[in-house]
């Protein structure tokens, strides 16, 4: 493993520690010279859970996965806000020396990031796949910061015990509730709705099922109606599959149509390359 930034990245397979402001994260790059996949992590998941849809899509690509700040084996930072996290992938993508443009693919508050960034840039990738996430909806009120408060409390005596498995993050009870809150004020319909609007790249979501942990009832369903009024608004959106998983199990049972969603992005944009 290599332990700092690459002096000159290559096409070359490669595992280790790219530094970033006061941390590093850890990256693995399959190398190769096909299309340049960036996969974007949960809120408090590691890069391992891409594992199927990477093993689905195969060699043909050039896969770059790493861990945010605090998360599997990334150091601990004094930033965790959102914009930090959409600067990393940046970082990320210049630490590698990707020239190329990439294929963005986020997963719950990866698939946020993911939005950001591809309406940020709008040359910068060829496209970005949306897994369970992103969902304009105002979810977030004053009992539901408060829910989430609460919850994180009651779980903070078992962090410390998860950690070392890799199951938790090293961030605090406090740092992964306000995580949430934020997340929770970027997910609003008059923050997140202009995002996607301005998107001008190939979006594919890939939107999960039913309920998972922390929610209750319908909850998840009515946050992912949110998404019809802009696939009504901007055409470049649209959902590639609705699977029968859950959000928390969709990239274990469903990996296929990820990858499936990615082969679409990359066939649009070699359609668009000869006409």
């Amino acid at each position: 493993m290599t332990s700092s930034n690459p002096t000159s990245p290559t096409t070359t397979a490669w595992t280790g520690m790219v530094s970033i402001d006061d941390t590093e994260l850890a990256v693995t790059d399959t190398g190769g010279t096909g299309t340049p996949v960036v996969y974007l992590n949960g809120q408090f998941a590691t890069q391992g859970y891409w594992r199927k849809v990477i093993a689905e899509l195969g060699p043909g690509y050039r896969h770059i996965t790493f861990d945010e700040r605090a998360r599997g084996k990334s150091k601990k930072s004094a930033d965790y806000s959102f914009d930090t996290c959409v600067r990393d992938i940046d970082a990320i993508l210049a630490a590698r020396g990707i020239t190329e443009k990439p294929i963005l693919v986020g997963w719950s508050y990866g698939a946020v990031l993911g939005a950001h960034w591809t309406s940020r840039y709008p040359d910068g990738a060829l496209g970005a796949v949306l897994v369970d996430g992103a969902f304009p909806y105002d979810w977030l009120d004053e009992a539901m910061e408060l829910r989430i408060r609460k919850l994180f409390k009651r779980l903070s005596w078992i962090l410390p015990l998860a950690r070392p498995t890799g199951l938790a993050p090293r961030l605090t009870a406090q740092q992964q509730a306000e995580s949430n809150i934020e997340i929770g004020k970027l997910s609003r319909v008059s923050a997140l709705g202009p995002v996607l609007d301005a998107i001008t790249v190939p979006v594919r979501y890939v939107v999960a099922s039913g309920t998972s942990f922390g929610s209750r009832g319908d909850e998840q369903e009515k946050i992912r109606a949110g998404l019809d009024d802009a696939l009504v608004r901007n055409p470049n959106i649209r959902v590639s599959a609705k699977v029968a998983s859950n959000h928390g199990a969709i990239l274990r049972k469903d990996f296929r149509a990820v990858a499936d969603a990615v082969r679409e992005i990359e066939t649009m944009a070699d359609t668009a390359t000869t006409r």
